[in-house]
């Protein structure tokens, strides 16, 4: 831990008003280094009243910030990020340490690519159809007013950007709860606020638990939006919870993913790629590959590079640079993932590496896992397993691959291999997912994303995540 990162013990405030304050209750949560099951940091642990006054701010903030013209806010929020970019070192440390993400990962995908989410909402802001002209009528984008945002421990700093970015710039204001594993760097996230001199009340924070804290904001009558991340049962009750007010839910849930590899791929990058995305963060990516699916003629062939590539990768000590995977979150986490193995293998699953052998002393590891031999209805092949973990599947041609992908609840994100771009896009345009990346294509933090089906509705970054804060007003002249 660096010395830096002491100064985060203490967190034991919310940011309601533009103020640091004590929660009501006073209560505070401890946070635990995943990797060596140590405490990092406290939190502030805040309830019903907590929110409460949080809400009350940003209701009161809402009917300055919604009218300031986007320029100004534009300017604002820039002089945010650049604040945030001062504290990069110290976001990349904090992650370490409250998610377990190894080092290099910290660095370029969970800070790196949660500043360039927050950059391109600034670039694409002019993008958005603010006014327009419709025949006899004037159309015009409105801020949609008090935003509830609910994040998850998986990539903390990139999820609360992919949320608040968008509804800052919109001209909402927000109530933030992030996950009660990984609330050290909303912290920081909320510091650079203040110092950018966002309005009080833009910005609130209110830590705690989701069934308490979380609860409380998504049946607050004066929210108006609320936008979650996480699991598709708590993304059900969210939805429960907001109905009665009709309020506007955006959710971005779990996912089962597959990586379709066609017979014209190039092996030498389809499947070391297909692996490191299922195995990205630990596996604890609702965006993960975890299906492979190949050429029934081509299984054998796959499952040795497979094996290879999970066997190569480095799993250890988080803060070493040449360390791939860090442990998963914690016990309970490390407990689900390596249940799903074990009874997928009493099923009649093979295992051809990795397994539910802990691969080091100490934090909750588990080793990168590829399993085979599973039929189409398999627990492991149905459900999230949110681990280091990848299945194997053989098909018979092109038609059966895309039916065995669309062969899922979920529909969040996808991969298709081909030696011809055209035969790649054409599959992956019969996908039913929100997202898909031909022949290893990289991340766009502009384009939108989320899931079809029970992995949720709505959109997150780019013009599309600034437009589900947004209301449209008509005005016939």
């Amino acid at each position: 831990m660096t010395s830096a990162l002491v100064t985060l013990r203490d967190r034991t405030e919310i940011l309601v008003d533009g103020a640091w304050r004590r929660p009501v209750g006073g209560g505070v949560t401890e946070v635990e280094d995943p990797a060596t099951g140590t405490v990092v940091g406290t939190s502030a642990d805040a309830g019903p009243e907590d929110v409460d006054a949080a809400v009350a701010a940003a209701r009161r903030a809402f009917a300055g910030w919604s009218v300031t013209p986007l320029e100004q806010r534009l300017h604002v929020l820039r002089g945010w990020l650049d604040r945030l970019e001062a504290r990069h070192d110290l976001l990349v440390d904090t992650i370490v340490s409250e998610v377990g993400a190894p080092v290099a990962l910290a660095r370029d995908a969970h800070v790196g690519m949660a500043l360039d989410v927050l950059r391109a909402y600034l670039d694409e802001a002019r993008a958005v159809h603010w006014q327009e002209r419709i025949g006899s009528s004037l159309v015009f984008r409105e801020a949609a007013g008090v935003a509830a945002c609910i994040t998850p421990w998986n990539w903390p700093l990139y999820q609360v950007l992919a949320k608040i970015g968008g509804a800052l710039v919109a001209g909402s204001t927000v109530v933030l709860k992030p996950a009660e594993l990984t609330p050290l760097s909303a912290y920081l996230l909320a510091d650079a606020a203040l110092e950018a001199g966002l309005p009080d009340g833009v910005l609130n924070l209110v830590p705690g638990s989701g069934r308490v804290v979380g609860e409380a904001m998504v049946t607050h009558p004066d929210v108006d939006v609320v936008s979650f991340t996480g699991s598709t049962g708590v993304g059900v009750r969210i939805s429960q919870l907001a109905a009665p007010d009709v309020k506007r839910v955006c959710l971005e849930l779990g996912g089962k993913s597959a990586s379709i590899v066609l017979p014209d791929a190039d092996l030498d990058r389809a499947v070391p790629a297909s692996v490191q995305g299922a195995m990205l963060n630990s596996g604890q990516t609702c965006s993960a590959w975890s299906r492979l699916l190949v050429p029934h003629s081509l299984v054998p062939e796959v499952l040795e590079r497979a094996a290879a590539e999970a066997g190569r990768m480095t799993v250890g000590d988080p803060r070493r640079d040449d360390t791939e995977l860090g442990p998963v979150a914690s016990a309970t986490q490390r407990a689900t993932v390596t249940g799903f193995v074990e009874r997928a293998v009493a099923a009649g699953a093979r295992v051809v590496a990795g397994g539910v052998d802990q691969p080091r002393d100490g934090g909750y590891f588990v080793a990168p896992t590829v399993v085979t031999d599973v039929g189409r209805d398999a627990e492991i092949v149905r459900e999230e397993v949110f681990g280091p973990v990848v299945t194997v599947q053989g098909y018979i041609d092109e038609v059966e691959a895309v039916a065995l992908a669309n062969d899922s609840s979920y529909g969040l994100h996808g991969a298709v291999w081909s030696g011809d771009q055209e035969r790649a896009l054409a599959v992956a345009r019969r996908l039913r997912t929100g997202q898909v990346d031909l022949n290893g294509a990289a991340f766009n933090p502009a384009a939108p994303f989320g899931g079809y089906g029970r992995s949720g509705n709505g959109r997150e970054l780019g013009r599309y995540g600034i437009e589900e804060f947004l209301e449209t007003k008509s005005v016939q002249l």
